[in-house]
């Protein structure tokens, strides 16, 4: 008997659009395509799609079509939601019929993410939670923790998944630790008495179910990183918002010390084990806490004596904990298991820090922060993630990575390498292990750049310098935003700079000007885009964050090209590595930071076919200096201008063409 031809990918691409009610665009055909032809032969695919190409469709619906299971990790919760609410329903509802299967979805999250009912109904550990339970007995909690804690206990009767992000709306992160645990605190579904109703175990048992799985970064990093798989077998992983994946790998792989992280450990402990694994560990927290006392922010390039015997007593005293958590047992302590799971997860992971500073790994940077609200803390994390990636991504499936933003310059190199991939078409040399095969392509976008924006280049400007004054640079927004009518989101290269923008305009311009930080980014966000007149100013999260298309953001303003901070120990310390290999450290950490960075920025301006504006860069390096090029080969091709008479004369009259603002 014949089997049934494999219907056409056109053909499922057209139902899936249709369903979604979309229009198919060229972009979008030639990256479904390219999906397709990388999953056929295992082969890995970097693709630079542009805003409005319909990327998700464009893997999601040859992902379904070749059978196997697919992981999609995504950055940011909106486009899961988008990915699991909107655009997975209606294309698996458009396929089946095509298919002749229906396929199945899920969402995964790390544990944490989800409500324990352990935890809610047997309350935080004894020195955990400060008796913060006792407040659910309350018949009116008056402090806004209670309240949270009180909303939470209420939701879990109404839940049907636990998923913190569900809750509308949302509490705060110290009250949702009061109903949560990790993976290292869970005590393990055959052993905790709500293990048959446990929202992370439902959501697991989903995912290993389903033909695609979508999930977040920091998860598949987790998954890559520790060794126990918590991510279902698969055989395609699709990497969306892939411009995010280093930092959020980075992320994960940091290890962090402070005197309150070690202190709770202490509590935890104390009342589990014997006496002389208590004293050793509080002593050698005592220590660790004076040393931090006197420490001063920047990278410990090597590590100072009495630092290194700090951390030497915190984690041998950490030793004879776990050693002596594993003998005892105080049938005194209520729900014992739960406290001794949370009081061996807590040691453990300060003497896995300890112990790792203490190596001293030659791919490992080493640095002070010191934060005036929280005090200061001992970081470490990896030079470079690169090799981890290599090894833990590409090696047993295929991987799409997509994004508006991989092309950097005049190529995917850039960006491949910090994802531990050669150049392409690199071969091995004779005798050396072949390198992960993959290919770059760039789809376009279906928006014409140089007809719908104008870059401008504010070249008659002072340089910016260290401190935040200039004044001329300020003068200079306020006229753009005069001759916009509002309409403009400020996008700044720091938070005290955008206060100090702030401040400075509010007393000039008659425009109503939000600042980052005085509300919750939803509410500010939802505001700009509600009044025309209004100006939104912030810092790295709107750089990535905005979607607001029409004529509300017609104006997007980066006060200064975006490198890191010359005093950023982890930045600064992959850069001197790049040259030390002979490299051009600064293009390659620094300006490719920045760039990446412009190419987000500049792309909150056109999101949708209608769309006009402008971009202005009050920074004149952009044109006068040689890495300035490279930066703006990385950004939309608008038209470019450095005419500040043209730019405002453009303004006012895409301000005017603008419907009238209520």
């Amino acid at each position: 008997m014949t089997q049934p031809s494999k219907p056409a990918l056109t053909d499922l691409l057209h139902a899936a659009v249709t369903a979604v009610g979309g229009v198919e665009r060229p972009g979008q055909v030639a990256m479904a395509e390219a999906v397709a032809e990388a999953v056929d032969n295992g082969s890995h695919l970097l693709v630079q799609a542009g805003t409005g190409t319909g990327k998700s469709l464009g893997y999601l619906v040859p992902a379904l079509a070749h059978g196997e299971r697919v992981v999609v990790a995504t950055a940011t919760l909106a486009l899961q939601r988008q990915l699991v609410e909107r655009d997975l329903p209606r294309t698996v509802d458009a396929l089946q019929p095509l298919l002749r299967r229906e396929p199945q979805f899920a969402m995964l999250k790390g544990r944490s993410n989800y409500l324990c009912l352990h935890r809610l109904h047997e309350g935080v550990p004894q020195d955990e939670g400060d008796g913060l339970f006792d407040q659910f007995e309350a018949a009116a909690p008056t402090s806004k923790l209670g309240q949270d804690l009180l909303r939470l206990r209420d939701w879990s009767d109404e839940t049907e998944n636990g998923d913190r992000d569900d809750l509308t709306p949302g509490v705060s992160d110290r009250a949702w630790q009061q109903v949560a645990v990790t993976s290292r605190e869970c005590l393990g579904a055959s052993r905790c008495a709500y293990g048959a109703e446990c929202f992370a175990e439902a959501a697991r048992e989903r995912a290993k179910l389903a033909d695609v799985v979508v999930t977040n970064h920091a998860l598949l990093a987790i998954d890559a990183l520790e060794g126990a798989p918590v991510l279902p077998g698969h055989e395609v992983l699709v990497v969306d918002e892939a411009h995010e994946l280093v930092s959020r790998v980075t992320g994960v792989a940091t290890g962090e010390l402070t005197p309150g992280r070690v202190n709770r450990t202490v509590k935890l402990a104390a009342k589990l084990v014997n006496e002389k694994a208590a004293d050793a560990l509080m002593s050698a927290s005592e220590g660790f806490e004076r040393l931090m006392e006197l420490a001063l922010p920047g990278r410990l390039e090597e590590l100072p004596e009495d630092l290194r015997y700090a951390l030497m007593a915190l984690r041998d005293a950490c030793r004879q904990v776990i050693t002596s958590l594993g003998e005892t047992r105080d049938r005194s302590v209520q729900d014992e298991d739960a406290v001794r799971k949370m009081a061996l997860a807590a040691t453990e992971n300060v003497h896995e820090v300890a112990e790792r500073i203490v190596e001293g790994s030659e791919y490992d940077v080493v640095w002070y922060e010191r934060h005036d609200r929280f005090g200061a803390s001992l970081r470490v994390a990896p030079l470079s993630v690169s090799g981890l990636l290599r090894e833990k991504l590409f090696t047993e499936r295929s991987v799409v990575l997509t994004s508006a933003t991989l092309r950097l310059g005049a190529d995917f190199n850039g960006v491949a390498a910090s994802l531990g991939l050669a150049p392409e078409g690199t071969v091995a040399a004779e005798g050396e292990e072949e390198p992960p095969v993959w290919k770059g392509l760039d789809v376009g976008s279906p928006f014409d750049y140089p007809k719908q924006g104008i870059l401008y280049v504010a070249r008659h400007l002072s340089q910016p310098g260290r401190d935040s004054g200039r004044e001329d640079m300020l003068d200079e927004l306020a006229e753009l935003i005069e001759a916009a009518g509002g309409r403009t989101l400020g996008l700044f290269s720091s938070m005290r700079a955008a206060q100090a923008a702030a401040e400075a305009l509010r007393g000039r311009i008659d425009h109503p000007i939000l600042l980052q930080g005085e509300e919750t980014l939803g509410e500010l966000i939802r505001r700009f885009a509600s009044d025309a007149r209004t100006c939104l100013f912030g810092t790295l999260s709107l750089w990535q964050g905005v979607d607001v298309p029409g004529p509300n953001c017609q104006l997007v303003v980066m006060d200064r090209i975006p490198f890191p901070r010359p005093d950023d120990p982890l930045m600064s310390a992959r850069q001197k590595a790049v040259e030390e290999k002979g490299g051009n450290g600064f293009m390659a950490v620094a300006a490719t930071h920045a760039a990446l960075l412009m190419a987000q920025g500049a792309g909150r301006l056109v999101r949708a076919s209608g769309d006009r504006g402008v971009v202005a860069v009050l920074d004149p390096r952009l044109v006068t200096a040689r890495y300035g090029s490279f930066i703006k080969a990385s950004m939309p091709d608008f038209w470019q201008t450095t005419d500040r008479n043209q730019v405002r004369r453009s303004l006012a009259a895409i301000d005017a063409a603008a419907p009238a603002a209520e």
